[in-house]
């Protein structure tokens, strides 16, 4: 009996978002596609949020996928630049979301670890494993496109199913664990 099973990575940015898709056939991995969506051009913030969404909600429709795993931000000194990147990810999983796909967050450190076995790789380094992991023929040049496709990569290593990070089968999921967060 064969398992199938696609995975949308997601390494979200409001300059540029990465993102990768993977089929699970059999615990074998394959990739299907990785790229990024370039937002520099665009001076609106809330165009490229709008823009972020859209472009999530069309390739859940494209490739249907069965779960979203997405790298949470990390916490900088500059507020704005996390107030963005915030922004960027609760856009891409509210695409997630509407269209009731699980959804898990994983640190930038964990899907680090998950893909080199050192949560201080650097992003050449995740790059080249996951060429080598997933048979890429020429190495990847668009980081945020390998940073996308190693969330992915990482959320089938880990089962989908991991205790330390947060996990949300829809909006009542995401509000019960958010409370503090949501306003009636």
């Amino acid at each position: 009996m064969s398992t199938e099973k696609i995975i949308l990575g997601i390494d979200p940015g409001t300059t540029i978002m990465g993102f990768g898709l993977i089929k699970i056939v059999n615990k074998k991995m394959e990739l299907i596609r990785m790229d990024e969506l370039v937002l520099k051009k665009y001076d609106d913030h809330y165009l490229k949020l709008k823009l972020i969404f859209e472009h999530t909600i069309q390739l859940i429709d494209t490739y249907h996928p069965d779960e979203i795993a997405i790298e949470a931000p990390f916490f900088g000194k500059n507020v704005q630049s996390m107030l963005k990147l915030g922004r960027a990810q609760g856009v891409a999983m509210a695409a997630g979301l509407s269209r009731e796909i699980p959804i898990t967050e994983y640190s930038p450190k964990k899907i680090k670890m998950a893909i080199t076995g050192n949560g201080n790789a650097s992003k050449e380094q995740v790059a080249k494993m996951l060429q080598s992991l997933l048979k890429i023929k020429e190495s990847p040049t668009n980081l945020d496109a390998t940073d996308g496709l190693a969330a992915a990569v990482c959320h089938f290593y880990n089962g989908g199913n991991i205790t330390s990070e947060k996990n949300y089968t829809g909006w009542d999921a995401f509000v019960k664990q958010n409370g503090k967060r949501v306003k009636e």
